[in-house]
């Protein structure tokens, strides 16, 4: 899971959601996002020697399912408000897979402890103050309108 994290701050960085500065600096010789690397590495390696690993397995499990909800929400969204839209690959079986998706993800949500939702929430919120304070004033899309 910690190989995607650099990746996900550098489009973020890029889009204007974090610091382009930091974010969205490439190694020249490595072509990688290392400073984002490095900041993930470095959250990863303190949760890790300080949260039970419990705790960190279903933080990891509620937030993938949760990131896997949005996005076959995002595909039921897309093919209904943009139709038109260059897809090169389509979802067999429309709607039917993007809904079961998220029946069984949301299936798999609720069997977790509900102490872990209440982490969830905790970690959306967090999101939510970085995004409100920082990312929408710099957001790349909301400077387009």
């Amino acid at each position: 899971m910690m190989l995607s994290q650099p990746r996900v701050l550098l489009a973020m960085a890029r889009d204007g959601l974090l610091p382009r500065s930091f974010f969205a600096a490439v190694h020249e010789r490595f072509r990688t996002p290392w400073k984002g690397t490095i900041v993930t590495g470095i959250c990863v390696g303190l949760m890790g020697a300080f949260i039970p690993l419990r705790i960190l397995a279903e933080l990891v499990n509620i937030g993938t399912l949760l990131a896997f909800v949005i996005v076959c929400a995002a595909v039921l969204v897309m093919r209904i408000r943009h139709p038109e839209a260059h897809r090169p690959f389509k979802v067999p079986f429309f709607p039917v897979f993007p809904i079961l998706g998220i029946l069984f993800c949301l299936l798999l949500m609720f069997s977790l402890p509900s102490e872990n939702w209440w982490r969830l929430i905790i970690w959306l919120l967090i999101g939510m103050v970085i995004y409100f304070s920082y990312g929408r004033r710099h957001s790349v899309l909301n400077h387009k309108q």
